[in-house]
């Protein structure tokens, strides 16, 4: 009954937006929007997380371009950013979705390394609060990732009852940074949920995707000296000192002092940047921070008439980071999800892709390894021996794959924390082929194991 309750709700909620989304060819014809009508999401909206108020996720989907399957079987992505509170408006307009812009004048172009290529994409402002999502109350903001993830479910599952079209599709969980949490929780809840659902109610996960993750802080935390010093950008003194850093914030974590622990956090962040003169510790081969197109993004998508064309209210501010929900996380930022990484990797139905930026010193090579040769998971010691092969994109060396059955590294080289955006059509190849399982992401052990 609750159910039932729930998705009519949802039905309403849903329905108020559509007036707004059909006006997305008026809205194109207006000289004074930039937002050019063919790069206008095939569908927004709202997907409601609850039955008890107006909290809300806003999504914008895609649908592949050229899928090479019938649609009902072309996968579906799904993707969150991180943050936390950082809109998934960022991975659309500047890593993943069809058309990106980088300057100013808000001049669009067309995105070569788009994931809706051959797949249909959907970004979601995740948690509420976040981009042009809804927060009825600052206290409706999750405050731990089972909250998040409670959200997504009830987001992800109303998306689909309203477009049953979309319910056989493969479904796939993308993310990076700390949106790398997020994907494994909401992966962990969707495997909970399915084990207790029939069959026609189940969500079709097939694999997460972790680019540049944050998902075991503790962990990693402790890695960063190491990294710069390997890297010549500290000396052994001062490798000396930034560890004494992150043995504070380890200490905290262990105590389960969170919030502490997170600015013990940023404070060997802070000093490893100070200390190496970084632009930014995304990526410590760049001399300037190259990030300045967050300001036009954030005049871009407060102008009355592009946010009539995503069918969002006119009085919404649209912000790239939002601080309420960054404050209701911040106990959050330091606990682990590993075990659920362990859990989703021994379910034997769900896939697992991690891939990092050799440049990227916050989540990058050194920092997943770390963690992920630590989980206790029966394939573990078999990943570890695995060959490490050389990746080629075009005849080009792209980087380097590690796997073993469902768990699949990628090392993506000249790339930072924001891989897809550093490196589009690599990042592009990798997606595309490990989805379908291709080429050197054709895992036949993985098929033998199913």
């Amino acid at each position: 009954m609750e159910s039932t309750h729930f998705f009519i709700i949802s039905i309403a909620i849903s329905l108020s937006f559509c007036f707004i989304i059909q006006t997305h060819a008026l809205a194109s014809s207006n000289s004074n929007n930039p937002f050019p009508k063919e790069a206008h999401p095939t569908k927004t909206g709202y997907l409601p997380v609850n039955t008890t108020s107006s909290s809300a996720i806003f999504y914008a989907f895609y649908e592949a371009q050229n899928s090479t399957l019938p649609l009902s079987q072309t996968p579906l992505l799904i993707w969150l950013q991180g943050g936390p509170g950082t809109s998934s408006m960022f991975g659309n307009l500047y890593e993943v979705g069809p058309w990106t812009f980088s300057d100013k004048s808000f001049t669009f172009r067309p995105n070569s390394g788009a994931w809706n290529r051959l797949f249909g994409l959907l970004f979601l402002d995740n948690p509420i609060g976040t981009g042009f999502s809804v927060a009825s109350s600052i206290n409706e903001i999750p405050t731990d990732e089972k909250g998040v993830a409670k959200h997504l479910f009830a987001a992800i599952t109303t998306f689909l009852k309203l477009h049953p079209e979309f319910k056989h599709r493969p479904i796939y969980i993308t993310g990076e940074s700390y949106g790398g949490k997020y994907v494994v929780s909401i992966g962990y809840y969707i495997l909970k949920e399915n084990a207790r659902l029939s069959d026609s109610e189940r969500v079709n996960l097939v694999g997460v995707t972790i680019g540049d993750g944050s998902t075991d802080p503790e962990i990693q935390t402790a890695t960063h000296a190491t990294t710069a010093y390997h890297a010549g950008l500290i000396n052994d003194k001062q490798k000396e000192e930034l560890e004494k850093n992150q043995m504070e914030a380890v200490t905290l974590t262990q105590n389960l002092k969170w919030s502490e622990a997170t600015d013990a956090q940023t404070k060997v962040l802070t000093r490893l940047q100070k200390m190496a003169g970084l632009a930014t510790f995304y990526d410590y081969t760049r001399k300037d921070h190259p990030y300045h197109f967050k300001d036009w993004m954030t005049e871009l998508l407060n102008m009355a008439e592009v946010k009539k064309t995503l069918g969002v209210n006119e009085s919404l501010v649209w912000a790239l980071h939002n601080s309420d929900v960054k404050a209701a996380l911040y106990a959050d930022m330091m606990k682990s999800v590993k075990f659920m990484v362990e859990e989703l990797l021994r379910s034997n139905s769900v896939r697992v892709l991690l891939y990092q930026g050799q440049w990227d010193l916050l989540d990058g090579p050194v920092q997943v390894e770390a963690w992920v040769k630590t989980m206790e998971w029966e394939g573990i010691v078999e990943y570890m021996n695995a060959e490490r092969k050389i990746w080629k994109v075009n005849g080009e060396l792209a980087g380097y794959v590690q796997q073993w059955k469902s768990l699949t590294n990628v090392v993506v080289l000249d790339g930072g924390h924001y891989v897809p955006a550093d490196q589009p059509l690599n990042a592009q190849a990798m997606i595309e082929d490990w989805v379908l399982q291709r080429g050197i992401f054709g895992n036949l052990s993985y098929v033998a194991y199913m």
